[in-house]
């Protein structure tokens, strides 16, 4: 990626499609280039927290809602510690931001940090495309950065797959770090970051549990030097085929029957782990708005996603595993993914979705409670 945080937002500006189709715009953010994979969001709002999501680690975001930084920035609503969308693109960016909290507008924040981005598409017409053609390279091209359209695309092409790409050591912390319990301490969790949310370890400091926020590499003897009550594998990007040591890490909680709670990319690290495989899918579950049944009770959910791969695992039955039984304990109504697995005969469950939605919604609350519940039971 090269960048220039000068003339942000008034250079002419090309995206242009590994399989060829390009649309222009102007600059939104940095000026230069970058690359990525091609995905959209349909969530009307929370553009700050998808922007600081560490799941969007190398992609190009593509906001589906037409209107975009209408309540500016502010310092409170950030998922991490910076941005790690690789480009962002949006229709109509918002000429003045108009909200209590907000500090500076999203153009100013994108330029800040270097984030190449580019707006006046067709974000109709492009998600459109990528609904039928599927998540694909891309590169976001202006100012300095632009060339000849056939240059552009051979640069989009020698960039790197999605599919393959082990990232989570490149977002999780490198230090282990402590989220106190807010009130009463009731149980100790050790967190493995793969990707974490700033809001996940506080859903859990909510109700009453110390969270041990560990590296993506942590070792089984480092997890258990904190005496945890329960274990929690967290979100993050890349293709979780690449990702052995979490599995290995994985295994050897369930090993001990230590409570379990994975979310996202942590539900794709239990399906390998019991043995399932995960698989790419078209176009990926992003957004606010995504239909779940949770399948042990009925109810339907609206919840928040962040994921273009997807576990493996039959959903009209009960599968015998190395721990266990297991089953499929949730699925997506639109598209009959797997969105969560649950054992039988020990205390471990996880979903695809993300159930902290600091931005909404929070119909999936009750998870974290699940996960106390469970905790609960093992003390007793």
């Amino acid at each position: 990626m090269t960048i220039s945080t000068r003339g942000a937002g008034k250079a002419p500006a090309v995206l242009v499609l590994e399989d060829g189709r390009s649309f222009r715009g102007r600059a939104y953010g940095a000026v230069g280039e970058t690359f990525g994979e091609a995905v959209f969001s349909t969530g009307m709002t929370g553009y700050q927290e998808t922007l600081t999501d560490p799941s969007y680690h190398r992609q190009v975001v593509v906001m589906t809602a037409p209107h975009v930084g209408n309540t500016g920035v502010n310092d409170e609503d950030p998922e991490s510690r910076r941005i790690w969308v690789s480009g962002y693109v949006v229709r109509d960016p918002a000429r003045v931001q108009s909200n209590w909290r907000s500090r500076r507008s999203l153009d100013e924040e994108l330029t800040s940090q270097g984030v190449v981005g580019i707006s006046g598409v067709d974000t109709r017409a492009l998600t459109r495309h990528l609904r039928e053609r599927g998540a694909m390279r891309v590169g976001i091209f202006s100012g300095n950065a632009l060339e000849d359209e056939g240059v552009l695309l051979a640069k989009v092409r020698q960039a790197p797959e999605m599919a393959g790409a082990d990232l989570a050591a490149e977002v999780a912390t490198e230090e282990t770090y402590v989220v106190p319990a807010v009130g009463a301490k009731k149980f100790t969790v050790a967190a493995i970051d793969l990707g974490i949310k700033g809001m996940t370890p506080h859903r859990m400091a909510e109700r009453g549990i110390e969270v041990h926020v560990l590296p993506a590499t942590a070792t089984l003897d480092e997890v258990y030097a904190v005496a945890p009550d329960g274990v929690f594998f967290s979100n993050g990007p890349g293709d979780p085929s690449t990702a052995d040591h979490p599995v290995a890490l994985m295994r050897g909680v369930l090993e001990r029957k230590t409570p379990l709670f994975g979310i996202c990319f942590g539900n794709q690290i239990l399906g390998r782990a019991l043995g399932f495989g995960t698989f790419k899918l078209k176009y990926g579950h992003r957004g606010i708005n995504q239909p779940v049944q949770d399948r042990t009770t009925g109810k339907v959910e609206v919840t928040a996603h962040n994921h273009g791969f997807a576990v493996d695992a039959p959903l009209d039955k009960v599968s015998d595993t190395a721990f266990g039984r297991a089953e499929v304990s949730h699925v997506c109504l639109n598209d009959q993914v797997v969105e969560g697995l649950q054992l039988l005969d020990q205390p471990a469950f996880s979903v695809q979705y993300h159930p902290e939605a600091a931005a909404g919604p929070h119909d999936a609350a009750y998870l974290f409670d699940r996960f106390v519940s469970l905790m609960e039971g093992q003390r007793a």
